[in-house]
């Protein structure tokens, strides 16, 4: 399907996830978080992302639909820390076929979740992505987030030859 094709078509409709919609949700996934999309985040991408949340917060669970076929899915989740009055929402994943990216399925994607974590009582939203995702972060400025903080992400390859040993020797 084209995104010509798509355009021509009815305002995607904005649901629940359902079980059935998990191979396709795990499909757009694979093609959106690539490692092209984030040399770190590709990694933690898996069956196994969609399942958690879908358990733990089905209501935060969406995909945009159109003529039966799943374009993209947000999967959020909320966090209530016992030592504050706030509950925050935090968006977990957002993920848009590459054929309709900038199509406003992720806008419409991301209102839905914003409206029902208004719903549950959500102060604020959370959301995180890599600081050279220029993408990313031009998407969710215009969704009204600020504040924009870039965090340290380091990594160490077990594989390599010549790592620095941990622990004490024997």
């Amino acid at each position: 399907m084209t995104e010509t094709a798509l355009s021509s078509e009815e305002t995607p409709r904005i649901r629940e996830m359902i079980i059935d919609d998990f191979p396709e949700v795990f499909h757009i996934g694979e093609q959106v978080f690539t490692v092209e999309y984030s040399q770190s985040l590709y990694r933690t991408w898996d069956e196994y992302e969609i399942t958690t949340l879908f358990n733990s917060d089905n209501e935060l669970c969406l995909v945009a639909e159109r003529g039966g076929h799943i374009l993209g899915f947000a999967l959020g989740t909320t966090v209530k820390k016992h030592n504050s009055p706030w509950m925050y929402g935090y968006l977990v994943w957002l993920g848009v076929r590459p054929d309709i990216q900038k199509g406003r399925v992720g806008s419409r994607l991301f209102h839905e979740l914003r409206r029902r974590m208004v719903e549950q009582g959500v102060r604020m939203i959370i959301i995180d992505t890599s600081a050279d995702n220029r993408a990313a972060v031009n998407f969710f400025t215009k969704q009204g987030f600020d504040d924009i903080q870039e965090h340290v992400y380091m990594s160490l390859n077990l594989t390599r030859k010549g790592r620095k040993k941990t622990g004490k020797k024997s």
